[in-house]
């Protein structure tokens, strides 16, 4: 354990949701919620103003559309949260070499390792002007936990939320975490606390009062260990710069079962390819081809193979997880599905038969790319626009309208769509509705939250109101002393 709290926790508050407010100035103060809007969706972020209606992170769709049916439901835009994720990770590489990203919207910071002084007012201080730059920078605010562990920074910064700053001194850790559920603790899930709770053991004081060897009866001796250390607040883990990826893996969840085996083959080739891209543009190669498919009823298979060598050859991908598919029963009807790499490598070895294969789809591409341009040039300029229209226009979508300019999608249906005209740096802007075939209407790209507003506008300031004010510099009256003597 650290002497000094230089660990630095920070996690974006609600980054999604609140990201969409700030860009769209009529949903500034109300409930949003980002995620998939279809009958089979899942909410990933849902803003403050939803939460108090009881909307929550991984709650289906549905449900929150019961508990909440004013919200704004919107299609996540990643293009615009990797944007903005960026800028922050540039902010936290400026203060150390070691930042270990989380997620988009979260990361571990080691403060000593950036030459910051090992003293509570000097990280408190980088705390603090890191969030006004965050705010500077994106629009948004963040919460900062600091603390002399990584577990503990991350329950400075839960407890920080939303826009707030705390601090964990060294030494008050056992009695901070006492009283605290013991879902608290890392890994520790629904059914690691359903086997303490049959054992009396709730909090985390309990958890330590219990011992070590209770744990690892309970437990096992790897988890019961671990457990036992966490709850006494020891934890010794480095903050690392570089993770390195096990697997990787895409998967589409269909609002209607797919009953049709030609059309499930169709979406199993289809996530293999973009399974590819992504592995290509890790600049990496696996050997372990994985397919994963979830039928109607909730049951999830899962099938893999493993290949002679690592490889990143689309058509050898491709015919390994078709090969998969078929050792599997999708006459019930399928929820999901899911192709993924795994024994990733850094070097391909060549499969001489998938490149052959390569070359002859290279051969019938160019085959069908001349019979192409064999076409008349009107009826391949209409070809490409209608290629360039979106099947379907999501709600929050970035529209672009040739008289009324930049907006984004509030609904659509019965062959019409529904648009606010507005930016992030305008007041809220007016509705109209359009023909979903409308020519003048197409896709947009996402605007620049902050930096783009024309002098006098609208400040793209999110509506997000915190548990408890951070202190000012010089206040001493800080909130991350009155936790630490709690």
């Amino acid at each position: 354990m650290r002497p000094a709290p230089t660990i630095l926790h920070l996690d974006m508050d609600a980054f999604f949701a609140a990201a969409e407010q700030a860009a769209k100035p009529s949903l500034r103060g109300k409930p949003v919620v980002v995620g998939g809007i279809g009958a089979r969706g899942v909410v990933s972020t849902a803003s403050y103003e939803a939460r108090v209606f009881g909307v929550r992170s991984a709650m289906p769709t549905a449900q929150a559309r019961r508990l909440c049916p004013n919200a704004a439901y919107l299609s996540p835009r990643f293009t615009l949260y990797r944007q903005v994720s960026e800028v922050v990770m540039e902010l936290l590489h400026a203060l150390s070499p070691l930042v270990e990203p989380l997620s988009l919207d979260e990361a571990f910071v080691d403060l000593e390792a950036g030459g910051v002084p090992a003293e509570t007012a000097a990280v408190r201080a980088v705390g603090e002007q890191l969030r006004r730059d965050i705010r500077s920078a994106t629009g948004l605010t963040g919460s900062v936990g600091l603390a002399g562990a990584k577990m503990l920074a991350k329950i400075a910064s839960e407890a920080a939320k939303p826009n707030g700053l705390v601090v964990i001194e060294p030494g008050t850790e056992r009695e901070l975490l006492g009283p605290m559920t013991v879902r608290t603790l890392p890994g520790v899930g629904p059914a690691t606390a359903e086997t303490l709770r049959r054992a009396g053991i709730h909090t985390v004081a309990e958890t330590a009062e219990a011992g070590e060897a209770e744990l690892v009866r309970l437990l096992g001796r790897a988890h019961g260990a671990g457990l036992y250390a966490m709850a006494l607040g020891q934890d010794d883990r480095p903050v690392v710069a570089e993770r390195d990826a096990k697997s990787i893996s895409v998967e589409d969840t269909f609002e209607v079962d797919l009953t049709d085996r030609t059309r499930v083959r169709s979406e199993v080739l289809r996530l293999a390819d973009r399974c590819v891209q992504r592995l290509r543009a890790a600049g990496r190669s696996g050997r372990t081809v994985v397919i994963k498919v979830r039928n109607y009823d909730f049951s999830t298979l899962t099938r893999s193979e493993t290949l002679r060598g690592p490889t990143d050859d689309p058509a050898v991908i491709r015919e390994a997880a078709v090969r998969l598919l078929e050792t599997v029963d999708t006459t019930g009807g399928v929820r999901l599905l899911g192709v993924g790499v795994s024994g990733l490598a850094d070097f391909t070895q060549e499969d001489l038969f998938a490149q052959l294969a390569t070359e002859r789809e290279a051969e019938e591409a160019a085959a069908a790319a001349a019979a192409a341009a064999e076409e008349a040039a009107g009826g391949t300029e209409q070809h490409e626009a209608e290629e360039e229209r979106p099947r379907r226009w999501h709600p929050g979508l970035d529209v672009v309208h040739d008289e009324y300019g930049a907006g984004w999608v509030q609904g659509s249906g019965v062959g019409r769509v529904t648009v606010r005209f507005e930016t992030p740096w305008s007041a809220p802007g007016r509705v109209r509705t359009f023909a979903v075939e409308d020519p003048a209407l197409r896709p947009g790209e996402p605007l620049p939250l902050v930096g783009g507003a024309p002098a006098g506008g609208q400040s793209s300031e999110p509506a997000i109101l915190p548990k408890f004010l951070s202190p000012e510099p010089g206040d001493t009256g800080s909130v991350g002393e009155e936790i630490s003597r709690r």
